[in-house]
Protein backbone atom coordinates (compact mmCIF):
# COMPACT_ATOMS: atom_id res chain seq x y z
CA UNK A 1 0.00 0.00 0.00
CA UNK A 2 1.52 3.32 -1.05
CA UNK A 3 1.02 6.56 0.83
CA UNK A 4 0.91 10.01 -0.69
CA UNK A 5 4.33 11.27 0.23
CA UNK A 6 7.60 10.42 1.90
CA UNK A 7 6.70 12.14 5.16
CA UNK A 8 3.51 10.13 5.54
CA UNK A 9 5.38 6.91 4.86
CA UNK A 10 7.95 7.71 7.54
CA UNK A 11 5.25 8.46 10.09
CA UNK A 12 3.41 5.26 9.24
CA UNK A 13 6.56 3.18 9.63
CA UNK A 14 7.11 4.62 13.11
CA UNK A 15 3.57 3.59 14.01
CA UNK A 16 4.18 0.08 12.69
CA UNK A 17 7.33 -0.15 14.80
CA UNK A 18 5.24 0.67 17.85
CA UNK A 19 2.47 -1.77 16.94
CA UNK A 20 4.68 -4.69 15.90
CA UNK A 21 6.38 -5.42 19.24
CA UNK A 22 3.13 -5.09 21.16
CA UNK A 23 1.31 -7.50 18.88
CA UNK A 24 4.25 -9.89 18.74
CA UNK A 25 4.35 -9.93 22.53
CA UNK A 26 0.61 -10.55 22.59
CA UNK A 27 1.15 -13.76 20.62
CA UNK A 28 2.65 -15.22 23.81
CA UNK A 29 0.02 -13.72 26.12
CA UNK A 30 -1.09 -17.22 27.09
CA UNK A 31 2.36 -17.93 28.44
CA UNK A 32 3.95 -14.59 29.34
CA UNK A 33 2.95 -12.32 32.20
CA UNK A 34 4.90 -9.34 30.86
CA UNK A 35 2.87 -6.30 29.82
CA UNK A 36 3.02 -5.91 26.03
CA UNK A 37 2.46 -2.16 26.39
CA UNK A 38 5.39 -1.91 28.77
CA UNK A 39 7.60 -3.97 26.46
CA UNK A 40 6.78 -1.67 23.57
CA UNK A 41 7.39 1.48 25.62
CA UNK A 42 10.63 0.48 27.40
CA UNK A 43 13.96 2.15 26.70
CA UNK A 44 17.36 0.69 27.56
CA UNK A 45 18.32 1.22 31.19
CA UNK A 46 14.87 2.42 32.26
CA UNK A 47 12.10 1.21 34.52
CA UNK A 48 8.48 1.56 33.39
CA UNK A 49 5.57 1.29 35.81
CA UNK A 50 1.90 0.57 35.25
CA UNK A 51 -0.75 0.83 37.96
CA UNK A 52 -4.43 0.19 37.41
CA UNK A 53 -7.55 -0.71 39.33
CA UNK A 54 -10.50 -2.57 37.85
CA UNK A 55 -14.01 -2.54 39.33
CA UNK A 56 -16.58 -5.14 38.29
CA UNK A 57 -20.17 -5.09 39.51
CA UNK A 58 -23.10 -7.31 38.52
CA UNK A 59 -26.69 -6.16 38.95
CA UNK A 60 -29.09 -7.57 41.57
CA UNK A 61 -26.40 -7.47 44.29
CA UNK A 62 -24.46 -10.28 42.69
CA UNK A 63 -20.69 -10.50 42.29
CA UNK A 64 -18.62 -7.39 42.92
CA UNK A 65 -14.87 -7.28 42.43
CA UNK A 66 -12.04 -4.81 42.90
CA UNK A 67 -8.65 -5.60 41.37
CA UNK A 68 -5.59 -3.36 41.79
CA UNK A 69 -2.64 -4.27 39.54
CA UNK A 70 0.96 -3.12 39.87
CA UNK A 71 3.51 -3.82 37.13
CA UNK A 72 7.19 -2.83 36.87
CA UNK A 73 9.29 -3.44 33.74
CA UNK A 74 13.05 -2.97 33.45
CA UNK A 75 14.70 -2.85 30.01
CA UNK A 76 18.43 -3.58 29.94
CA UNK A 77 21.14 -2.38 27.56
CA UNK A 78 21.33 -5.69 25.66
CA UNK A 79 17.58 -5.92 25.09
CA UNK A 80 16.66 -8.08 28.08
CA UNK A 81 13.36 -7.24 29.75
CA UNK A 82 12.35 -8.04 33.33
CA UNK A 83 8.72 -7.72 34.38
CA UNK A 84 7.38 -7.95 37.93
CA UNK A 85 3.67 -7.89 38.61
CA UNK A 86 1.37 -8.02 41.62
CA UNK A 87 -2.42 -8.42 41.47
CA UNK A 88 -4.87 -8.18 44.37
CA UNK A 89 -8.50 -9.31 44.06
CA UNK A 90 -11.40 -8.77 46.42
CA UNK A 91 -14.66 -10.52 45.56
CA UNK A 92 -17.97 -10.19 47.38
CA UNK A 93 -21.65 -10.58 46.64
CA UNK A 94 -23.83 -13.48 45.58
CA UNK A 95 -23.21 -16.27 43.10
CA UNK A 96 -25.73 -18.70 41.50
CA UNK A 97 -25.49 -22.11 43.19
CA UNK A 98 -26.93 -24.04 40.20
CA UNK A 99 -30.37 -24.93 41.61
CA UNK A 100 -33.54 -23.93 39.77
CA UNK A 101 -35.98 -21.32 41.11
CA UNK A 102 -39.14 -22.72 42.67
CA UNK A 103 -42.68 -21.62 43.46
CA UNK A 104 -41.94 -22.32 47.15
CA UNK A 105 -39.09 -21.01 49.36
CA UNK A 106 -35.88 -23.05 49.32
CA UNK A 107 -33.28 -23.63 52.01
CA UNK A 108 -29.72 -24.65 51.22
CA UNK A 109 -26.87 -25.87 53.39
CA UNK A 110 -23.82 -23.64 53.15
CA UNK A 111 -20.83 -25.30 51.44
CA UNK A 112 -18.94 -25.08 54.74
CA UNK A 113 -21.64 -27.06 56.53
CA UNK A 114 -21.94 -24.22 59.04
CA UNK A 115 -25.49 -22.99 58.70
CA UNK A 116 -28.04 -22.48 55.93
CA UNK A 117 -29.38 -19.74 53.68
CA UNK A 118 -32.88 -19.37 52.23
CA UNK A 119 -34.29 -18.14 48.92
CA UNK A 120 -37.83 -16.84 48.43
CA UNK A 121 -40.18 -18.53 46.00
CA UNK A 122 -39.64 -17.39 42.41
CA UNK A 123 -36.16 -15.99 43.11
CA UNK A 124 -32.95 -17.27 41.55
CA UNK A 125 -31.05 -19.46 44.04
CA UNK A 126 -27.84 -17.60 44.85
CA UNK A 127 -25.34 -18.03 47.63
CA UNK A 128 -24.96 -14.60 49.23
CA UNK A 129 -22.08 -15.77 51.43
CA UNK A 130 -19.73 -15.68 48.44
CA UNK A 131 -16.53 -13.75 49.16
CA UNK A 132 -12.85 -14.21 48.55
CA UNK A 133 -9.52 -12.43 48.25
CA UNK A 134 -6.58 -13.30 46.05
CA UNK A 135 -2.96 -12.27 45.80
CA UNK A 136 -1.03 -13.11 42.63
CA UNK A 137 2.67 -12.49 42.01
CA UNK A 138 4.60 -13.08 38.82
CA UNK A 139 8.01 -12.48 37.30
CA UNK A 140 9.02 -12.85 33.66
CA UNK A 141 12.25 -12.51 31.71
CA UNK A 142 12.62 -11.89 27.98
CA UNK A 143 16.02 -11.82 26.26
CA UNK A 144 17.54 -12.07 22.78
CA UNK A 145 19.71 -15.07 21.92
CA UNK A 146 20.99 -13.41 18.77
CA UNK A 147 19.50 -11.09 16.15
CA UNK A 148 17.06 -13.77 14.95
CA UNK A 149 16.13 -15.57 18.17
CA UNK A 150 14.81 -14.64 21.60
CA UNK A 151 13.42 -16.53 24.57
CA UNK A 152 11.15 -15.82 27.53
CA UNK A 153 10.55 -17.47 30.88
CA UNK A 154 8.06 -16.76 33.66
CA UNK A 155 7.10 -17.91 37.13
CA UNK A 156 3.84 -17.09 38.85
CA UNK A 157 1.73 -17.97 41.83
CA UNK A 158 -1.59 -16.96 43.36
CA UNK A 159 -3.21 -17.66 46.71
CA UNK A 160 -6.83 -17.42 47.73
CA UNK A 161 -8.45 -18.46 50.98
CA UNK A 162 -8.99 -21.99 49.70
CA UNK A 163 -7.06 -22.10 46.44
CA UNK A 164 -3.36 -22.19 45.51
CA UNK A 165 -2.00 -21.97 41.97
CA UNK A 166 1.67 -22.03 40.95
CA UNK A 167 3.17 -22.31 37.50
CA UNK A 168 6.00 -21.71 35.11
CA UNK A 169 6.22 -21.01 31.40
CA UNK A 170 8.74 -20.47 28.66
CA UNK A 171 8.92 -19.81 24.96
CA UNK A 172 11.12 -19.00 22.01
CA UNK A 173 10.64 -16.66 19.06
CA UNK A 174 12.31 -16.89 15.65
CA UNK A 175 12.49 -13.83 13.41
CA UNK A 176 12.54 -14.25 9.63
CA UNK A 177 12.27 -12.09 6.54
CA UNK A 178 14.22 -9.15 7.93
CA UNK A 179 12.16 -9.38 11.14
CA UNK A 180 8.89 -8.94 9.27
CA UNK A 181 7.93 -12.48 10.28
CA UNK A 182 8.03 -13.96 13.79
CA UNK A 183 7.43 -17.61 14.69
CA UNK A 184 6.45 -18.29 18.29
CA UNK A 185 6.40 -21.40 20.43
CA UNK A 186 5.53 -21.48 24.11
CA UNK A 187 4.80 -24.01 26.81
CA UNK A 188 3.41 -23.56 30.32
CA UNK A 189 2.66 -25.79 33.28
CA UNK A 190 0.57 -25.01 36.34
CA UNK A 191 -0.45 -26.88 39.46
CA UNK A 192 -3.62 -25.91 41.32
CA UNK A 193 -4.73 -27.15 44.71
CA UNK A 194 -8.16 -26.49 46.23
CA UNK A 195 -9.01 -26.94 49.90
CA UNK A 196 -12.56 -25.59 50.23
CA UNK A 197 -14.12 -24.85 53.57
CA UNK A 198 -16.32 -27.82 54.27
CA UNK A 199 -14.06 -30.14 52.23
CA UNK A 200 -14.71 -31.71 48.82
CA UNK A 201 -18.27 -32.87 48.11
CA UNK A 202 -18.83 -36.35 46.74
CA UNK A 203 -20.06 -36.27 43.12
CA UNK A 204 -23.80 -36.55 42.54
CA UNK A 205 -24.69 -37.25 46.17
CA UNK A 206 -27.59 -35.53 47.90
CA UNK A 207 -26.88 -32.28 49.71
CA UNK A 208 -27.14 -32.82 53.47
CA UNK A 209 -29.95 -30.98 55.26
CA UNK A 210 -28.84 -29.53 58.57
CA UNK A 211 -31.10 -30.16 61.55
CA UNK A 212 -32.15 -33.56 60.22
CA UNK A 213 -30.66 -37.03 60.45
CA UNK A 214 -28.52 -36.27 57.39
CA UNK A 215 -24.78 -36.48 58.01
CA UNK A 216 -22.83 -33.66 56.41
CA UNK A 217 -19.55 -35.57 56.75
CA UNK A 218 -21.04 -38.51 54.84
CA UNK A 219 -21.32 -36.26 51.76
CA UNK A 220 -17.61 -35.29 51.87
CA UNK A 221 -14.79 -36.92 49.92
CA UNK A 222 -11.54 -35.62 51.40
CA UNK A 223 -10.30 -32.20 52.45
CA UNK A 224 -8.54 -31.18 49.23
CA UNK A 225 -7.87 -32.05 45.61
CA UNK A 226 -5.72 -30.79 42.76
CA UNK A 227 -5.33 -30.43 39.02
CA UNK A 228 -2.57 -29.79 36.50
CA UNK A 229 -2.78 -27.73 33.33
CA UNK A 230 -0.36 -27.85 30.39
CA UNK A 231 -0.68 -25.23 27.65
CA UNK A 232 1.18 -25.10 24.36
CA UNK A 233 1.09 -22.27 21.82
CA UNK A 234 2.26 -22.09 18.21
CA UNK A 235 1.99 -18.77 16.40
CA UNK A 236 3.12 -16.61 13.53
CA UNK A 237 3.12 -12.81 13.37
CA UNK A 238 3.52 -11.17 9.96
CA UNK A 239 4.00 -7.56 8.91
CA UNK A 240 1.86 -7.40 5.76
CA UNK A 241 2.84 -3.88 4.71
CA UNK A 242 3.72 -0.57 6.30
CA UNK A 243 0.22 -0.23 7.73
CA UNK A 244 -0.87 -3.80 8.51
CA UNK A 245 0.29 -6.52 10.87
CA UNK A 246 -1.39 -9.90 11.29
CA UNK A 247 -1.14 -12.76 13.74
CA UNK A 248 -2.28 -16.41 13.78
CA UNK A 249 -2.07 -18.68 16.84
CA UNK A 250 -2.97 -22.26 17.64
CA UNK A 251 -3.06 -23.28 21.29
CA UNK A 252 -3.60 -26.61 23.00
CA UNK A 253 -4.62 -26.95 26.64
CA UNK A 254 -4.62 -30.19 28.65
CA UNK A 255 -6.25 -30.23 32.10
CA UNK A 256 -6.19 -33.22 34.41
CA UNK A 257 -7.45 -33.76 37.94
CA UNK A 258 -10.23 -32.16 39.96
CA UNK A 259 -12.20 -29.96 37.52
CA UNK A 260 -15.51 -29.93 39.42
CA UNK A 261 -16.79 -26.82 41.22
CA UNK A 262 -17.29 -27.92 44.85
CA UNK A 263 -19.84 -25.14 45.46
CA UNK A 264 -22.31 -25.98 42.66
CA UNK A 265 -25.42 -28.16 42.97
CA UNK A 266 -28.33 -29.34 40.80
CA UNK A 267 -32.06 -29.52 41.53
CA UNK A 268 -33.90 -32.83 41.21
CA UNK A 269 -37.34 -32.29 39.64
CA UNK A 270 -40.52 -34.27 40.31
CA UNK A 271 -41.89 -36.05 37.20
CA UNK A 272 -44.95 -37.54 38.86
CA UNK A 273 -48.25 -36.17 37.56
CA UNK A 274 -50.00 -34.06 40.16
CA UNK A 275 -49.78 -30.74 42.01
CA UNK A 276 -45.95 -30.95 42.32
CA UNK A 277 -45.29 -31.93 38.71
CA UNK A 278 -42.21 -29.91 37.68
CA UNK A 279 -41.44 -28.90 41.28
CA UNK A 280 -38.56 -29.96 43.50
CA UNK A 281 -38.53 -33.66 44.31
CA UNK A 282 -38.96 -34.27 48.05
CA UNK A 283 -37.20 -36.83 50.21
CA UNK A 284 -38.84 -38.89 52.95
CA UNK A 285 -38.56 -35.98 55.39
CA UNK A 286 -40.17 -33.48 53.02
CA UNK A 287 -36.89 -31.78 52.10
CA UNK A 288 -36.02 -30.70 48.58
CA UNK A 289 -33.42 -32.95 46.96
CA UNK A 290 -30.29 -31.35 45.51
CA UNK A 291 -27.21 -33.12 44.18
CA UNK A 292 -23.61 -31.95 44.17
CA UNK A 293 -22.35 -31.57 40.61
CA UNK A 294 -19.74 -33.78 38.90
CA UNK A 295 -17.50 -33.00 35.93
CA UNK A 296 -14.98 -35.10 33.99
CA UNK A 297 -11.48 -35.32 35.43
CA UNK A 298 -9.78 -34.25 32.19
CA UNK A 299 -10.28 -31.66 29.47
CA UNK A 300 -8.60 -31.03 26.12
CA UNK A 301 -9.10 -27.63 24.46
CA UNK A 302 -8.04 -26.49 20.98
CA UNK A 303 -8.04 -22.80 20.05
CA UNK A 304 -7.41 -20.87 16.83
CA UNK A 305 -6.81 -17.14 17.06
CA UNK A 306 -6.49 -14.49 14.34
CA UNK A 307 -5.79 -10.79 14.86
CA UNK A 308 -5.13 -7.91 12.49
CA UNK A 309 -4.08 -4.33 13.27
CA UNK A 310 -4.23 -1.65 10.62
CA UNK A 311 -2.71 1.82 11.07
CA UNK A 312 -4.46 4.60 9.18
CA UNK A 313 -2.49 7.53 7.79
CA UNK A 314 -4.06 9.89 10.36
CA UNK A 315 -2.73 7.85 13.28
CA UNK A 316 -5.91 5.90 14.05
CA UNK A 317 -5.62 2.12 14.50
CA UNK A 318 -8.20 -0.55 13.66
CA UNK A 319 -7.84 -3.74 15.70
CA UNK A 320 -9.95 -6.83 15.00
CA UNK A 321 -9.66 -10.43 16.18
CA UNK A 322 -11.50 -13.77 16.09
CA UNK A 323 -11.05 -16.82 18.29
CA UNK A 324 -12.51 -20.30 17.83
CA UNK A 325 -12.34 -22.86 20.62
CA UNK A 326 -13.52 -26.45 20.90
CA UNK A 327 -12.97 -29.09 23.55
CA UNK A 328 -13.75 -32.69 24.36
CA UNK A 329 -16.53 -31.59 26.72
CA UNK A 330 -18.63 -30.76 23.66
CA UNK A 331 -18.21 -26.99 23.96
CA UNK A 332 -17.30 -24.80 21.03
CA UNK A 333 -17.15 -21.03 21.12
CA UNK A 334 -16.64 -18.03 18.86
CA UNK A 335 -15.23 -14.70 20.05
CA UNK A 336 -15.28 -11.57 17.88
CA UNK A 337 -13.44 -8.50 19.16
CA UNK A 338 -13.19 -5.07 17.55
CA UNK A 339 -11.45 -1.87 18.69
CA UNK A 340 -10.90 1.44 16.98
CA UNK A 341 -8.22 3.72 18.43
CA UNK A 342 -9.13 7.29 17.52
CA UNK A 343 -6.22 9.69 17.96
CA UNK A 344 -7.08 13.17 19.25
CA UNK A 345 -3.71 14.88 19.54
CA UNK A 346 -2.21 13.84 22.86
CA UNK A 347 -5.40 11.96 23.74
CA UNK A 348 -7.26 9.04 22.23
CA UNK A 349 -10.66 7.34 22.39
CA UNK A 350 -11.01 3.61 21.86
CA UNK A 351 -14.51 2.17 21.34
CA UNK A 352 -14.67 -1.56 22.02
CA UNK A 353 -17.16 -4.21 20.91
CA UNK A 354 -16.90 -7.89 21.83
CA UNK A 355 -19.32 -10.70 21.03
CA UNK A 356 -19.05 -14.21 22.45
CA UNK A 357 -21.18 -17.27 21.71
CA UNK A 358 -20.84 -20.74 23.20
CA UNK A 359 -22.54 -24.11 22.93
CA UNK A 360 -23.29 -26.18 26.02
CA UNK A 361 -21.18 -29.00 27.43
CA UNK A 362 -22.32 -32.56 26.80
CA UNK A 363 -23.04 -33.03 30.51
CA UNK A 364 -24.74 -29.66 31.08
CA UNK A 365 -28.22 -30.09 32.56
CA UNK A 366 -30.30 -27.27 34.00
CA UNK A 367 -31.79 -29.84 36.37
CA UNK A 368 -31.95 -33.59 36.95
CA UNK A 369 -35.23 -35.43 36.60
CA UNK A 370 -36.68 -37.90 39.07
CA UNK A 371 -35.95 -40.83 36.74
CA UNK A 372 -32.33 -39.71 36.31
CA UNK A 373 -32.02 -39.43 40.09
CA UNK A 374 -33.18 -43.06 40.25
CA UNK A 375 -33.97 -43.10 43.99
CA UNK A 376 -30.45 -42.06 44.98
CA UNK A 377 -28.52 -44.08 42.39
CA UNK A 378 -28.18 -41.57 39.54
CA UNK A 379 -28.12 -42.89 36.01
CA UNK A 380 -25.67 -40.10 35.16
CA UNK A 381 -21.96 -40.03 35.97
CA UNK A 382 -21.42 -36.35 35.11
CA UNK A 383 -23.74 -33.35 35.35
CA UNK A 384 -23.54 -29.60 36.01
CA UNK A 385 -26.02 -26.74 36.01
CA UNK A 386 -23.27 -24.09 35.98
CA UNK A 387 -24.45 -21.51 33.41
CA UNK A 388 -20.82 -20.91 32.39
CA UNK A 389 -20.90 -24.36 30.74
CA UNK A 390 -24.30 -23.84 29.15
CA UNK A 391 -25.48 -22.38 25.85
CA UNK A 392 -24.85 -18.65 26.14
CA UNK A 393 -24.15 -15.40 24.33
CA UNK A 394 -22.21 -12.46 25.73
CA UNK A 395 -21.91 -8.89 24.49
CA UNK A 396 -19.43 -6.27 25.76
CA UNK A 397 -19.67 -2.63 24.71
CA UNK A 398 -17.22 -0.10 26.04
CA UNK A 399 -15.07 2.98 25.61
CA UNK A 400 -11.52 3.71 26.70
CA UNK A 401 -10.00 7.17 27.06
CA UNK A 402 -6.29 7.85 27.32
CA UNK A 403 -4.22 11.00 27.60
CA UNK A 404 -0.47 11.29 27.08
CA UNK A 405 1.21 13.42 29.73
CA UNK A 406 4.75 14.77 29.99
CA UNK A 407 7.77 12.42 30.06
CA UNK A 408 5.96 9.64 28.18
CA UNK A 409 3.42 9.03 30.95
CA UNK A 410 -0.23 8.20 30.34
CA UNK A 411 -3.51 8.32 32.21
CA UNK A 412 -6.36 6.14 30.96
CA UNK A 413 -9.77 4.92 31.99
CA UNK A 414 -12.22 2.41 30.56
CA UNK A 415 -15.96 1.87 31.01
CA UNK A 416 -17.75 -1.21 29.66
CA UNK A 417 -21.17 -2.81 29.92
CA UNK A 418 -21.53 -6.58 29.77
CA UNK A 419 -24.71 -8.52 28.99
CA UNK A 420 -24.87 -12.31 29.00
CA UNK A 421 -27.92 -14.35 28.07
CA UNK A 422 -28.45 -18.11 28.19
CA UNK A 423 -30.90 -20.47 26.55
CA UNK A 424 -31.89 -24.10 27.02
CA UNK A 425 -34.63 -26.49 28.06
CA UNK A 426 -37.64 -24.54 29.39
CA UNK A 427 -38.65 -27.38 31.68
CA UNK A 428 -42.12 -28.76 32.35
CA UNK A 429 -44.96 -28.34 34.82
CA UNK A 430 -44.17 -25.81 37.55
CA UNK A 431 -40.79 -25.06 35.96
CA UNK A 432 -42.58 -23.43 33.02
CA UNK A 433 -43.40 -20.43 35.23
CA UNK A 434 -39.79 -19.93 36.39
CA UNK A 435 -36.97 -17.93 34.81
CA UNK A 436 -34.43 -20.72 34.39
CA UNK A 437 -31.93 -18.58 32.47
CA UNK A 438 -31.74 -15.06 33.94
CA UNK A 439 -29.50 -12.57 32.16
CA UNK A 440 -26.22 -11.49 33.71
CA UNK A 441 -25.55 -7.75 33.52
CA UNK A 442 -22.38 -6.10 34.72
CA UNK A 443 -20.62 -2.75 34.69
CA UNK A 444 -16.83 -2.64 34.35
CA UNK A 445 -14.71 0.37 35.17
CA UNK A 446 -10.94 0.63 35.05
CA UNK A 447 -8.55 3.48 35.71
CA UNK A 448 -4.81 3.30 35.08
CA UNK A 449 -1.59 5.28 35.02
CA UNK A 450 1.65 4.44 33.19
CA UNK A 451 4.92 6.19 34.00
Amino acid sequence: MQLNNRKQGSTSMRKIKKIAPALAAASCSLLSVASSDALARGEAGSWDFDVATLFYSETDDRVMAAEPVFSATKTFEDGEVLNLKAVFDTLTGASPNGATPSVTPQTFTKPSGNGTYSIDGGDAPIDDTFQDTRVALSASWLAPINRDWEYNAAFYGSKEYDYLSIGTSGGVKRYLNNKNTALNFGLSFSFDNIEPEGDIAKPLVEMAHLGTSDSFDATRDGSSDSKTIIDALFGVTQVINRNTIMQFNYSLSLSDGYLTDPFKILSVIDETAGANFGGNLLDGNGNNIYLHEARPDSRVKHSLFWQTKYALSNGDVIDGSYRFMLDDWGINSHTFDFRYRWQLGSSYLEPHLRYYMQSEADFYKRYITESEYNSGSPTLTEATADYRLGDLDGMTVGLKYGHKLDNDTEFNMRVEYYLQSSTGDDGFGLLKDQDLYPDTKALIFQVGYSF
